[in-house]
């Protein structure tokens, strides 16, 4: 898991003809990320697919409940093999404890930090007056402590995470755009370059990819940025 620095985002329009779509990312160094729309449509049989076609599997579910309830759904998460799973860390540490202590085989948990489609003004809306890199940095130290391998967090919190929560220490960043691409419903979004430089280890990216003409292509170039910045060359 830990080479897998881009995770596609699939929807239920890929999930149409799931193989098909698989067969144009072949061979690249990717996995497919599944949310929650996607799972409740289809279901297991689906991340069977995934997993049996070779792909790295990101399971996006963002458990968010009791301690008790999350570490259930954690270990049943973890019989469909998937390379990351994540909660919700405004869950709290004692929540995010028992998904560590409930995660087996290699997944690894990751907390959900502030949604990339959150800003200043939507957080002050729901009671939180922090700013999103104060509230990400509380809630990244907060899943450190709690035993997680990492933290799903906004290109422009990443340096700041790696920062405080060290090296080995994963960051998932969703919100990547190549240069000049629509935000869509992102607020707090990046290029790869710049999302990987700042120290994230892995990437997620759905309609640049999905929705391109041709997908593969896109999903070399997004490979290309990641790779420059990784190695320089």
């Amino acid at each position: 898991m830990g080479d897998v620095k881009l995770y596609v985002a699939v929807t239920s329009r890929e999930a149409q003809d799931m193989p098909e779509f698989l067969s144009r990312l072949k061979g690249l160094p990717l996995g497919i990320k599944v949310g929650l729309e996607l799972f409740v449509s289809r279901g297991p049989d689906l991340l069977n697919i995934i997993i049996d076609d070779g792909f790295p599997l990101f399971l996006d579910l963002k458990f968010h409940d009791i301690p008790f309830t999350v570490a259930g759904a954690v270990g049943a998460a973890c019989d469909y093999r998937p390379d990351l799973l994540n909660v919700h860390a405004s869950g709290g540490v004692e929540m995010m404890k028992a998904a560590a202590e409930a995660a087996h085989g290699d997944t690894r948990v990751l907390a959900v930090t502030v949604l990339t489609s959150l800003n200043p003004r939507e957080l002050k809306g729901i009671g939180l007056p922090e700013k999103p890199q104060e509230l990400v940095r509380t809630m990244a130290l907060a899943a450190r402590s709690a035993g997680l391998h990492g933290v799903v967090c906004s290109p422009g919190e990443a340096a700041m995470v790696r920062e405080v929560c060290g090296e080995e220490f994963l960051i998932v960043t969703p919100g990547i755009r190549p240069s000049g691409g629509d935000s869509n419903d992102q607020k707090r979004i990046s290029t790869a370059f710049d999302a990987a430089k700042a120290g994230a280890t892995s990437l997620v990216v759905g309609r640049p990819v999905t929705r391109a003409r041709d997908p593969r292509r896109a999903a070399e170039s997004i490979l290309s940025e990641v790779n420059l910045a990784f190695t320089g060359v």
